[in-house]
């Protein structure tokens, strides 16, 4: 009996991972890389540059991709600037070395060279979500290469709690977690997607073509399924380094928040980073978490503003 059921569970498991390995490439096929690829130390980095004048690099959040810029910001920004969207170390279509850790840092020395290969001259770094985490890191580990941040929605300290609809990305031991990716996380997510979107972008409505224009459905993948747990896994220690030198900032720094933010609270990441930065501008907007997706027009406006008062190479 023991043996049987042993045997009933490898085939069950063994038919989900057949099912979420044809669903990735599915996906994939449906929603094939729509940049081009820079090799950086080993990683393959999945970048979209367009229009002309002053630089801009985009950076998106936990469990995006740039596809989350694709709703008008982009647009709007290349009349007149050089806009570089990327898929950071493991998301989207870039990957992560077998032997790269996932902390902010070692996605922040990557994000460095790429400045460099592409011929950045201290661009304007925007950075949504966790995006903004990283933004800022790169700001206060390579300020030379930053001209000035402008950060939407950012996560600027260190949560107190991990948002509900992440926790499934916390799975212990890591074992677990990665027979998880491989088996259950693809349906699990399929049939969680229409409440997680809610929470993501409450309390404005999700925009039904998110998982396709936004890139919404490469998240599905079991490989960024483990990419986006060790990104949340390397959060906590490293935001507490981060906070200790927001001293070390000396760029223009402009934040907008909306004010119903379901995933990071204005005042926790906002407000409390303006405390340790007196001289950035925070915007408070009726809004959520998503504004680059709900709000494109206002985050390019906001962007471009930001952008204006960039520190030009010396």
């Amino acid at each position: 009996m023991i043996l049987f059921a042993t045997a009933s569970a490898g085939l069950a498991l063994a038919a989900l991972a057949l099912f979420s390995q044809r669903t990735a490439r599915r996906i994939e096929a449906f929603l094939p890389p729509a940049g081009r690829f820079v090799e950086i130390d080993g990683q393959r980095l999945h970048v979209r540059d367009e229009g002309s004048g002053p630089p801009l690099l985009l950076l998106h959040g936990l469990g995006g991709n740039l596809g989350h810029f694709n709703f008008g910001a982009c647009a709007e920004l290349s009349r007149r600037f050089r806009v570089v969207a990327v898929d950071r170390p493991g998301s989207g279509y870039s990957t992560r070395a077998a032997n790269a850790p996932a902390d902010l840092s070692h996605q922040a020395r990557v994000l460095a060279r790429l400045v460099e290969s592409l011929g950045l001259e201290r661009p304007t770094v925007v950075g949504h979500s966790l995006g903004g985490a990283a933004a800022l890191t790169l700001a206060v580990e390579h300020p030379h290469l930053v001209g000035a941040l402008a950060l939407v929605a950012p996560l600027t300290h260190a949560p107190t709690a991990v948002p509900a609809v992440f926790r499934v990305l916390a799975i212990r031991p890591r074992w677990l977690r990665s027979l998880f990716a491989h088996t259950l996380a693809v349906p699990a997510s399929i049939a969680s997607s229409r409440r997680v979107l809610e929470q993501v972008f409450g309390p404005e409505p999700v925009r039904p073509d998110f998982p396709t224009r936004g890139g919404g459905m490469l998240s599905l993948r079991p490989r960024h399924f483990l990419a986006s747990a060790a990104d949340l896994e390397a959060v906590p220690a490293h935001m507490a380094k981060l906070e200790s030198r927001y001293g070390e900032l000396r760029v223009p720094l402009a934040i907008l928040f909306g004010r119903d933010d379901r995933l990071l609270c204005w005042r926790a990441n906002g407000q409390a980073m303006l405390d340790k930065a007196p001289w950035a501008r925070l915007d408070v907007v009726e809004g959520g978490h998503m504004l680059p997706v709900t709000r494109p027009e206002l985050t390019a406006s906001f962007i471009a503003e930001a952008a204006a008062a960039r520190q030009p190479a010396p």
